[in-house]
């Protein structure tokens, strides 16, 4: 039996109110404004910016990403434009659009994710900062934090006091048990966490016998790294009561509410960005379809509502 009223896809990520819990994932969605003119950005639940350190950064050389089976490697070097820039030519569109804009940002010290934040705080639109303490494929910073539970801790510890904005580290899976980070995350201050970032992998052209990517080593998204992240997710919820963001090879609105059900508040989408830029539409109406079937009021009903019971014939 179905309901009688819309049900209500809106979520909220600490002070934060989305009004759906579709969020472009990091480095998958550029800046935003790119897609402005295939896209009413102000409909997205929110936008991850790709990633942003205090200057600019090249990145790594080609090649940089690889095609593997249902998924994708990367090894992009977190390029960027870096956060003055950032300010000054992307956010003025971002607010026009009426993007909620959740902006990514990384370091290579410690001072850098606090100096980041200070910034970005007194900037009007900026809605949320994602710590990218994860990065699999650069050498320096980032991925230093997201590997050590006291790295994670003072890194949230050390944002969470120099801004007001919800404070979301995303957290690596390249680490035995996630679910402690997302404690040392919590009990630092942190409004939510995001997970998972990509997973470190290679792939080598066997008739050279040379790595495909430059950097040797890379990130990989996409389908193949689902259900991996969807157990991430799960183990999370049962350690830690703030809202987790869940990412990992969502390409339709069942692969989402798989997050849902494991316990993900709101999800975001990478890859499958490039495969379909108009896939937010998709989810948003498989989404409502499956809670009027289920006549489930809303989002956050569904969110954690996995029945481990044993069944019985």
């Amino acid at each position: 039996m179905g309901l009688t009223t819309p049900v209500d896809l809106s979520v909220r990520i600490g002070s934060l109110q989305l009004a759906n819990p579709f969020i472009a994932a990091s480095g998958c969605f550029g800046y935003g404004v790119e897609y402005a003119e295939a896209l009413d950005l102000s409909r997205l639940g929110g936008i991850a910016v790709k990633g942003l350190f205090l200057s600019e950064r090249q990145g790594h050389p080609p090649e940089r990403i690889v095609e593997t089976p249902a998924g994708m490697l990367n090894a992009i070097g977190l390029q960027g434009i870096g956060v003055h820039r950032f300010i000054a030519e992307k956010m003025p569109e971002l607010r026009r659009l009426g993007a909620t804009t959740i902006v990514n940002i990384c370091g290579s010290t410690l001072d850098e994710y606090v100096e980041l934040a200070r910034i970005l705080s007194d900037v009007e639109g900026v809605a949320a900062l994602e710590l990218n303490i994860s990065c699999p494929n650069i050498k320096e910073g980032g991925i230093q934090f997201g590997c050590s539970l006291h790295g994670t801790h003072d890194v949230v510890s050390a944002v969470r006091k120099v801004t007001r904005l919800p404070v979301i580290p995303k957290l690596t899976p390249n680490v035995t048990d996630v679910a402690s980070f997302a404690r040392a995350a919590a009990e630092a201050g942190a409004d939510a966490v995001s997970l998972v970032n990509t997973f470190l992998a290679m792939a080598i052209d066997v008739e050279t016998r040379r790595p495909r990517l430059s950097n040797v080593v890379g990130g990989l998204s996409g389908p193949a790294i689902r259900p991996i992240a969807v157990r991430m997710v799960y183990e999370c919820r049962q350690a830690v009561t703030i809202p987790i963001i869940g990412m990992g090879g969502i390409a339709s609105a069942e692969d989402a509410l798989e997050f849902f059900i494991a316990g993900a508040t709101a999800v975001q989408v990478g890859t499958a960005n490039f495969v379909d830029p108009f896939i937010w539409q998709k989810l948003v109406d498989g989404l409502e379809q499956y809670l009027e079937r289920h006549a489930i009021p809303g989002v956050a009903a569904l969110v954690g509502s996995l029945d481990t019971t044993p069944e019985h014939a």
